[in-house]
């Protein structure tokens, strides 16, 4: 039975062209009878004539009535051999139809033009350039992402941090990081200032803390000696010692710095090529990759990185989705801009497209087939006759008429015959 609106109205169509040839059929059926009573009590030659023309149209009727109704039904439901044909040759219609379209549809030369004008690129662009396209488009990619971190095997995504984690670290080499952070440092001039830092608070320090001075030179100084003269060299020291500090402050030349940053050097090219240092440093490494502790690192990191996505997927303003939508956006306008790539783009979608479309027609006709096969066999049939059926009535009527004037056609020529 007819399930949608567009098989209610073909089924509409198909009752009234049926009706249609059928009243032809009855027109012709009474247009004989009629003659032949008539020519029982009158002998008018026209209506030899028309009697020939019903008498031709009924056969050429019924015939034709006959050839259509074989291939849906049987005729009268008398089940004679070939009728019905359409239940009874499902599968070598579904194969038939199957290899057929393979054949005239599916084949290099016929496809080749219509791939040749798919223009993913220009399609591609022209999607991403509505507003609405690329908001759902960033959604759909957010909401798959919320999805795959909300459901993501924790002890997995732990254990993969921990690994890679391990694997980075095992082949970085501390002393040679160390070694080369402190170049840094002392190519900025960091040391430099570091230094002036200390100077001036140590200078600070000792001028601000000239009564522990004193206090500490008489408390070390000898009994005998008077304490004016211990006021004195405790002066003396935190006099020097600010001047020289001030020295060392105020010069960037000074001997101090010099040498301090010759020191520098040779400590750091110590750390860099003393195997002492080397080991000592890959043993801190080793302490901090024993036991379960990267594990711990590992199982912290993910819990925050997942918190933080989902935190920020859920906000009204999500940075992720901005990024998203801003690199989708640029993605799109350097693609806009680069003819060559979008020839590239093109270029592999055709042929791609190609080679999958003809290494895949036997599997288009086997889906044909298939499908055809696997519906019921009334089911065809009235798919097939809800199609067709409202054309195949118009053989009907045309056999009736076409029949009518070749009985016609006939008769005159046998009038003609028996009246030379």
């Amino acid at each position: 039975m007819p399930d949608t609106l567009n098989d209610i109205i073909k089924a509409q169509q198909l009752r009234k062209h049926k009706a249609i040839a059928t009243g032809l059929f009855v027109l012709m059926t009474l247009v004989y009878v009629l003659s032949t009573w008539l020519l029982k009590t009158r002998d008018d030659i026209w209506l030899g004539y028309v009697k020939a023309f019903a008498e031709a149209a009924m056969v050429g009727a019924l015939a034709d009535w006959f050839a259509v109704t074989a291939l849906f039904h049987h005729p009268l439901g008398i089940r004679i051999p070939h009728t019905n044909l359409i239940e009874n040759k499902k599968k070598n219609i579904g194969d038939n139809l199957g290899g057929f379209v393979v054949a005239n549809f599916l084949n290099a030369p016929t496809i080749r033009p219509y791939i040749e004008k798919l223009h993913v690129s220009t399609l591609l662009i022209q999607w991403i350039e509505q507003p609405q396209n690329l908001h759902l488009l960033v959604s759909e990619i957010s909401a798959i992402l919320k999805n795959v971190v909300k459901s993501a095997d924790d002890s997995m995504v732990t254990q993969f941090i921990s690994d890679q984690s391990q694997k980075l670290l095992k082949e970085i080499r501390l002393n040679a990081t160390l070694a080369a952070g402190l170049d840094i440092i002392m190519q900025r001039g960091d040391q430099v200032r570091i230094l002036n830092y200390l100077v001036s608070k140590l200078r600070t320090y000792v001028i601000d803390n000239e009564t522990m001075v004193r206090e500490r030179v008489k408390k070390e100084s000898h009994f005998l000696i008077p304490g004016f003269v211990d006021n004195l060299i405790a002066t003396k020291i935190t006099k020097g010692l600010a001047n020289y500090l001030a020295e060392i402050e105020q010069d960037p030349d000074h001997t101090v710095r010099k040498e301090i940053d010759q020191q520098l050097k040779r400590f750091i090219e110590d750390i860099r090529t003393n195997p002492a240092w080397q080991k000592e440093l890959e043993d801190i490494k080793d302490s901090l990759l024993s036991g379960d502790k990267i594990q711990q690192y590992a199982s912290s990191v993910w819990k925050h990185l997942q918190n933080a996505i989902m935190s920020d997927l859920e906000g009204t303003e999500s940075s992720i989705m901005l990024y998203l939508q801003k690199t989708i956006s640029e993605m799109a306008h350097n693609l806009k801009s680069d003819p060559a790539f979008q020839q590239k783009i093109n270029k592999w979608t055709q042929r791609t497209a190609y080679k999958y479309i003809l290494k895949n027609t036997s599997k288009v006709g086997d889906l044909i087939s298939s499908t055809v096969g696997n519906w019921q066999e009334k089911e065809l049939s009235n798919k097939l006759e809800l199609e067709v059926g409202k054309d195949l009535q118009f053989i009907r009527i045309n056999g009736t008429l076409v029949g009518g004037l070749v009985g016609l056609l006939i008769y005159t020529i046998t009038r003609m015959i028996e009246n030379s």
